[in-house]
């Protein structure tokens, strides 16, 4: 019989923290707000959204392997020195899983089991984000900056 930890879904899950429920709007939104190319290369993004974060392209032409890519996560980490940070990937097209959106996830997935830390990891579009893990999604149709 299946212990409850093999049977629990990894990933983010219903009802979210307002915090972190916060701060995924504000990387959708700041993605929105910033990228207006069609076409522009998969970015990494560790930090905060809103606050300090680091990015690192992500070039199909670039030869990487899990492991270069899970280094490349805990520099990133380093650089960042927040505590508990979100991992994103920003990119075009819709929310269905990507193969680059796997690659990274295994990466920072490795890095942050490395480390024993709790990996926050979602897609990011210009208008919505998702948990590949867990398939946990928001969407918007106008999202605008607020004071709150």
């Amino acid at each position: 019989m299946p212990t409850l930890s093999e049977t629990t879904v990894e990933g983010l899950h219903e009802p979210l923290s307002p915090v972190l429920e916060k701060r995924l709007r504000r990387a959708v939104l700041d993605h929105t707000a910033t990228e207006h190319r069609r076409s522009f290369l998969a970015l990494i993004h560790l930090g905060i959204p809103g606050g300090k974060e680091v990015a690192h392209a992500h070039r199909e032409d670039e030869p990487t392997d899990h492991w270069l890519r899970t280094d490349i996560i805990h520099s990133m980490r380093r650089r960042v020195g927040v505590p508990d940070p979100i991992v994103w990937l920003t990119r075009t097209s819709g929310l269905e899983v990507e193969d680059v959106d796997l690659r990274w996830l295994a990466a920072a997935r490795a890095a942050f089991r490395e480390i024993g830390a709790p990996l926050t990891y979602v897609v990011v579009t210009r208008n919505a984000w998702v948990d590949p893990r867990s398939g946990l999604s928001r969407r918007w149709k106008r999202l605008r900056y607020r004071n709150d």
